[in-house]
């Protein structure tokens, strides 16, 4: 049972000194880079422990102190955070020098089925469920699950709630989901709270469609937003670009994440998490626009990933990008192409192809 005066978490002096450091973080420049862990949790892939930690090892070797992890109780229902917290602890890493993100809302449960039941087809060789819990109490019932997970030393300090665009697009009408939007609210009154108290240093959200997270930046305040899928070389509207202008003048922190649309823009078979062929329409459109991206970059003699996560920094506002890597030599060119720079020569041609829009004001 989880109680309202949050007696169940504790405060140790390492946590004090990761809030602090978060708190002073938030005043300041972030690192370009955040490590997304969906691969601890076998996304497409079950990794090796070894490979996992090498990932860990890589991220913390070539990352600015301190380095940030973002994980959730979705990614592999719960073992990214197991293998996260596992691999720092091997690692003999400080607390100190470590930031973690926690997206809450979605719980492990025992496994009962043949595969889990959440993303199926992605996530290889799990042997938890996962279901999603957004109100008031699931999100502290997440968040105390996700401390256990990541073994007690290393706890979030950054928090959020996880995928409430799909949340909210369950309901069944109009007054469910007005309903689900309640929970929504309650669950953020939960994260404030654990602010409140010191147990946490910052609030946000993390959402695939970013109309959602404007309509939850419009509930509640917000510390920072993670944009999925949403602001990338391929898709980048001027209602986005506006929102992210407001979001920037507010002081709130943007860290923008899939910039490759789940691998698909330098190469890989899934779209948004969804593997895809050339097969309608739609999806041909996809390939001939990768086509000709991969063309150009290739005349250019620039990497398609550099040009990708160029462009996700490019908007004013964006304090990181988060990328997540199954490999760990990628994990040096991930770092590396953050601080790279692309030929105005490409850009240009980008807008006179059509592969960027024209009046694209950043670049």
């Amino acid at each position: 049972m989880v109680q309202a005066d949050f007696s169940y978490v504790f405060l140790d002096i390492n946590f004090k000194f990761q809030v602090k450091i978060m708190n002073q973080l938030l005043k300041t420049e972030w690192p370009r880079i955040i490590f997304g862990t969906s691969a601890l949790g076998n996304l497409y892939a079950a990794l090796s422990d070894e490979v996992k930690l090498e990932i860990v090892a890589e991220a913390v070797r070539h990352s600015p102190v301190p380095v940030i992890f973002d994980s959730a109780g979705k990614y592999g229902a719960g073992l990214a955070l197991e293998k996260l917290g596992e691999c720092l602890g091997r690692l003999d890493v400080s607390p100190e020098k470590v930031v973690i993100s926690n997206k809450l809302g979605w719980k492990r449960v025992p496994l009962t089925t043949p595969e889990p039941t959440f993303e199926q087809g992605v996530w290889m060789d799990i042997e938890h469920d996962a279901v999603q819990d957004i109100s008031y109490r699931g999100i502290l019932e997440c968040y105390e699950q996700g401390n256990a997970l990541l073994g007690g030393t290393y706890l979030p300090q950054l928090v959020s709630v996880h995928d409430p665009d799909e949340y909210l697009a369950g309901a069944a009408d109009a007054a469910d989901r007005q309903s689900r939007l309640t929970d929504i609210a309650e669950a953020y009154r939960a994260l404030h709270e654990l602010k409140a108290a010191g147990k946490v240093a910052a609030v946000g959200v993390g959402s695939k469609d970013w109309k959602v997270i404007q309509e939850i930046d419009a509930l509640t305040r917000l510390d920072w937003v993670m944009f999925a899928n949403s602001m990338t070389i391929l898709q980048h509207p001027q209602q986005l670009l506006d929102f992210m202008a407001d979001l920037h003048q507010k002081g709130v922190k943007i860290i923008n994440s899939a910039v490759f649309h789940a691998g698909f823009l330098i190469g890989g078979a899934y779209f948004d998490y969804e593997l895809i062929k050339p097969d309608t329409n739609e999806h041909k459109a996809l390939f001939e626009w990768r086509t000709r991206f991969t063309d150009l970059c290739t005349h250019y003699r620039l990497s398609p990933s550099v040009a990708c996560i160029q462009f996700g920094r490019s908007v004013p506002g964006v304090a990181s990008i988060s990328l997540n890597t199954s490999k760990p030599q990628n994990v040096k060119q991930n770092v590396d192409a953050v601080y790279a720079e692309v030929p105005s020569g490409f850009w240009k041609e980008m807008k006179q192809q059509g592969l960027i829009r024209e009046d694209y004001p950043y670049l």
